[in-house]
């Protein structure tokens, strides 16, 4: 069965990006190669730095949009118990 993931990335001025895939891998290269979303393109190279696996794509969707309801503290925070 194929994982639906919710991730972050680190750009490279420092800010985090939030999104979702079923394939990480493909979606980061998408995203260093500036074929991966507009925030992310003037922002390259970026690192997968978080993620999270969901059976649905409906879960993974969910997760995303609360993490991107968090403050940049919490975001960071997030990060240092992955």
């Amino acid at each position: 069965m194929k994982y639906n993931y919710t991730y972050m990335v680190k750009c490279r001025d420092g800010s985090l990006y939030t999104g979702w895939t079923n394939n990480l891998d493909k979606r980061v290269a998408a995203h260093n190669t500036g074929r991966g979303a507009k925030y992310t393109k003037s922002r390259r190279p970026v690192e997968l730095v978080y993620y999270e696996a969901f059976w649905t794509k409906e879960e993974a969707m969910s997760r995303e949009y609360a993490i991107k309801q968090l403050s940049a503290a919490e975001k960071r925070k997030l990060l240092q118990n992955f």
